[in-house]
């Protein structure tokens, strides 16, 4: 099967099961401070998973583009990769395991035909500290699954990873695993997660490939080994569990059921096949043995085309959505993609760069995305002005580095070709590999945090994923960004467009389009119309309705296909105040500006050409 349609299958099935499918969100994720991207399907679901009413219902379902940066450096073997799109449903409050596991049985075996013998499941074991029993019940579903598959289905106990190494299958098709792999919360293990958090267990389902054990992972295997025989295709978290206050748990009235798969490990579990043997792969990796003339089955070049296949099609999908190449945050893991890629075209001997491959990918992904064919010439004109950028520099950064002679490179050298020649840190470590040396990583950081706004070691904490931040004084944020994009259109202009947002209890950052540096008349304007609108304490409410409707009410929003047919719209004001703001939103706000208190900008600067950025508190 292609990508299409096992996608296109599983959208299916869970829609003949009462499921509204929603489209899949930005990989930039809106007003979520904890982390930089998308990186599962339940990130933009977070509001809903936490009791806010989707417009689309109590059952969802969509495939949700994700971009992993902390999978960088596993790029290279035959499933990492850093985009991917997650198969997603969801249950608010409506099914729970006795639909859930069953359906995803049943769409993996009947709906893709996957053998049931390859599959292998993990359930919670339990936890000690708290007292949250072990998923026995989840177990008992499994085992009459297979069973009716004529299959014997033995539950074991593994505890960790490195129990599972010592221990091996020990004969089971089901294995209880401990709470750092099978329990979920935004905040980790049951013990460290703060009052009102939710969480609860979750079961993974693993397709064995049938590849041998390699012993440096462990003595044995296990479905959590990292040696390649086991891929996780699908995890089903069971949101039942609240911690209170006395550091115990409650369960929640309405349990809800998050159900994340990977696309592209389910088709490759489908076809037999690495990853990268998938047909949305096939023609980036043929254009680029065009290019080089080296062939992806040549086991000395096969590492490079996966990096580059990999790194393209994510470089690609980011700046889709706009995503630029720069030194700071979201854009530095553009350029690091790219640079990384340039490298490897080199090592393959490639004579064309890398705007070369961008048809290639628009062809494989535009049936799917069709708005990225009207973005191809952008992208294609993107990879070639930072190719020629890193391309500059490349050269003589290559000459400094062989001047180091040290079998350890300093974090300080290491910096240095980071800032002077544009070396991203895992080109660097590349490099020191192949001479036998070893990089000062954490030098590297320490240096580049005295230098960036956000470091990348602090980058990496976010990249583990979390989710918004949904504190009184970040409702108050939620709710000034629209009273500033209103005031705003107000003093520069209804040109003026939303290109992001950045929400946390301390301050608001608001991204928009604007040509040119405002004034200090203009800031002042700005601030004294939110202030107006903060003094008449006008009241936030909102609705639910079509997407025409939206457009004819003139609510604010970007209208793509990021939107459901139905929205949620909030506004500030109503019939008797007069409406101020009507903007598409998910929410949540406070309930009147009244609480708001003081608005103040503190900081207006450019982010890139035509895009300005305010950070603004209130007090």
């Amino acid at each position: 099967m292609t990508l299409n349609e096992v996608r296109q299958k599983y959208i299916d099935f869970f829609k003949k099961r009462g499921h509204s499918e929603i489209p899949s969100s930005s990989l930039v994720p809106e007003n979520d401070p904890t982390t930089l991207f998308t990186s599962s399907g339940m990130q933009p679901l977070i509001p809903y998973l936490l009791g806010e009413k989707h417009p689309q219902g109590n059952r969802l379902v969509n495939s949700q583009k994700c971009f992993r940066a902390e999978d960088i450096d596993e790029i290279g073997d035959n499933r990492h990769t850093t985009f991917f799109e997650m198969l997603g449903n969801w249950s608010l409050g409506d099914y729970f395991k006795e639909e859930q596991i069953p359906w995803f049985f049943e769409f993996l075996t009947a709906e893709i035909g996957l053998d049931p013998r390859r599959i292998y499941v993990t359930v919670f074991a339990g936890d000690e500290k708290t007292k949250i029993p072990k998923d026995d019940e989840a177990v008992s579903i499994w085992k009459r699954l297979f069973s009716e598959k004529g299959i014997e289905a033995k539950d074991v106990y593994v505890g960790s990873e490195d129990e599972g190494a010592r221990g091996g299958m020990k004969e089971g098709r089901i294995f209880y695993y401990d709470t750092k792999k099978n329990w979920w919360s935004r905040s980790g293990v049951p013990d460290k997660m703060p009052v009102g958090e939710p969480g609860g267990p979750s079961s993974e389902v693993f397709y064995d490939f049938g590849t041998e054990h390699d012993s440096r992972y462990g003595k044995h295997c296990h479905p959590n080994c990292d040696c390649g025989r086991f891929i996780e295709i699908g995890n089903c978290v069971f949101m039942v569990y609240v911690k209170n206050d006395t550091g115990g748990f409650d369960t929640l009235a309405k349990p809800n059921v998050d159900f994340g798969g990977g696309l592209e490990r389910v088709a490759a579990a489908k076809s037999g096949q690495d990853v990268f043997l998938l047909d949305v792969f096939e023609s980036v990796i043929k254009k680029t043995e065009e290019m080089s003339g080296k062939r992806y089955a040549d086991a000395e070049f096969t590492r490079s085309f996966r990096i580059i296949a990999d790194h393209f099609r994510a470089a690609v999908f980011l700046l889709f959505d706009e995503v630029l190449p720069s030194n700071t945050e979201h854009g530095y893991f553009v350029r690091r993609l790219i640079r990384r890629m340039v490298r490897h075209l080199d090592i393959l001997g490639a004579r064309e760069g890398l705007s070369a491959l961008v048809p290639s990918m628009v062809t494989a992904y535009g049936e799917t995305y069709p708005t990225l064919q009207g973005k191809q010439e952008f992208i294609q004109t993107e990879f070639r002005k930072e190719e020629e950028r890193f391309r500059k520099t490349l050269e003589a950064g290559l000459k400094e580095f062989k001047k180091l002679e040290s079998p350890v490179i300093s974090g300080t050298d290491a910096f240095t070709l980071f800032s002077t020649y544009g070396f991203p840190i895992d080109m660097t470590v590349e490099l020191a590999g192949e001479e036998g040396k070893k990089v000062d990583k954490e030098g590297f950081l320490k240096e580049f945090q005295k230098h960036q706004e956000i470091s990348r070691k602090g980058a990496e904490k976010k990249f583990k994923g979390g989710l918004a931040d949904t504190s009184e004084m970040s409702l108050k944020y939620h709710t000034a960004t629209h009273l500033l994009n209103c005031a705003l259109r107000q003093v520069l202009g209804k040109e003026v467009g939303q290109k992001g947002s950045n929400i946390t209890a301390e301050r608001l950052r608001f991204d928009f389009s604007y040509p040119q540096k405002m004034t200090a008349e203009q800031k002042e304007e700005v601030e004294k119309i939110v202030n107006q609108k903060i003094k008449e304490n006008l009241p936030v409410t909102f609705c639910e309705m079509s997407i025409e409707e939206a457009r004819k009410k003139e609510a604010i929003g970007v209208f793509t296909d990021k939107y459901s047919d139905v929205v949620k719209v909030y506004s500030i004001g109503d019939e008797k105040t007069g409406v101020v703001s009507m903007e598409l939103c998910g929410g949540p706000h406070v309930t009147e500006t009244g609480i708001l208190g003081n608005f103040k900008i503190v900081k207006e600067e450019a982010v890139s050409a035509g895009i300005r950025r305010i950070k603004a508190v209130l007090g």
